[in-house]
């Protein structure tokens, strides 16, 4: 719709009257449709799945914008599906592909998608998206899921995906439910089902999911481990939660994180118990903290990290 040369050869482009590839009779009908909802019904939300660089999707019509609630991230689904597709033993060399997201997030109101494009024609369903033996797909789809929701931005996840469906949607026909008779996915399930509840209730992971302070890389530097450590801030320090991938399935006793902050921390979450299908057998009752010594300010967080697991502390 916004642009005229959408899906036509080199040359046969009708330019608009300033010359432009732009339909500004388009653009005008979105903006007045978004402004008109927003002002009779101010508590929904209109959606964009914009896949170009477009600017001003989601800005409002009086910022020149074209007035959306929120646009679909389709870099971010992109480049986290290529990234978890791999091998875990090569993911060190894909550690900026996967961190980029966070250099054009703030250009939008961003939603990740993973939506029904990502598992018909031919493109399998999430779970054998997955590397590995039948463990580590359920893990690293637990993995992934967990980083998808502790990622700013609002979520999008197709139906099925819940629960790891293992065929392509098909429109005619009804989702795999009986899978749920297996641990496998029924405890899948029960693993969104704690996603979406700490998503509502803890301020961190929605309050400022738009704002740039809202978001903190807290370390990247251990690429050959391929442990990635990120802050979630709230509007008050206390609630403030520390997320902790660890994308190989090994297991790493005693791992150092440097913090500022908050002096005492827990864990709240850890997609390897027992109860997603996890082993269980790697997890913080307590998490350990050390001062720094020579920078009163910052402390050490001593944890264990699970395989191919992710943690949140709060």
């Amino acid at each position: 719709m916004l642009k005229l040369d959408y899906s036509r050869k080199q040359g046969e482009l009708e330019p608009n009257v300033h010359g432009g590839n732009g339909n500004l009779e388009a653009i005008a009908f979105i903006r007045d449709l978004n402004a008109t909802i927003y002002r009779d019904f101010p508590d929904v939300q209109t959606i964009a799945e914009e896949a170009t660089d477009w600017p001003g999707v989601s800005r409002p019509t009086w910022q020149d914008g074209l007035g959306f609630g929120m646009k679909w991230m389709m870099g971010w689904m992109h480049d986290t599906l290529r990234y978890f597709k791999q091998d875990p033993l090569y993911r060190k060399f894909q550690q900026d592909q996967f961190c980029f997201s966070m250099m054009y997030y703030y250009d939008e109101n961003f939603m990740l998608p993973l939506s029904h494009d990502e598992v018909v024609h031919g493109k399998s369903p999430m779970l054998y998206k997955m590397p590995g033996d039948e463990w580590q797909k359920f893990a690293n789809l637990r993995l992934l899921y967990t980083y998808m929701y502790t990622h700013p931005g609002a979520k999008l996840l197709f139906m099925g995906n819940e629960f790891g469906q293992t065929s392509e949607w098909n429109y005619k026909s009804d989702l795999d439910w009986h899978l749920l008779q297996y641990d496998g996915h029924r405890k899948m399930q029960d693993c969104i089902r704690v996603l979406n509840r700490l998503y509502r209730d803890l301020p961190a992971l929605h309050i400022r999911q738009f704002e740039a302070d809202g978001f903190e890389w807290v370390d990247l530097n251990h690429r050959e481990d391929s442990v990635i450590v990120y802050k979630r801030r709230s509007s008050k320090p206390s609630e403030d939660l520390l997320v902790i991938l660890n994308m190989t399935p090994v297991v790493r006793n005693d791992w150092r994180v440097n913090v500022r902050g908050k002096r005492k921390w827990k864990e709240i979450f850890n997609s390897d118990d027992q109860a997603y299908y996890g082993t269980g057998d790697v997890y913080n009752p307590i998490v350990r903290t050390e001062v720094v010594k020579g920078d009163r300010s910052a402390i050490d967080l001593i944890v264990n990290l699970p395989p191919l697991g992710a943690i949140i502390l709060g």
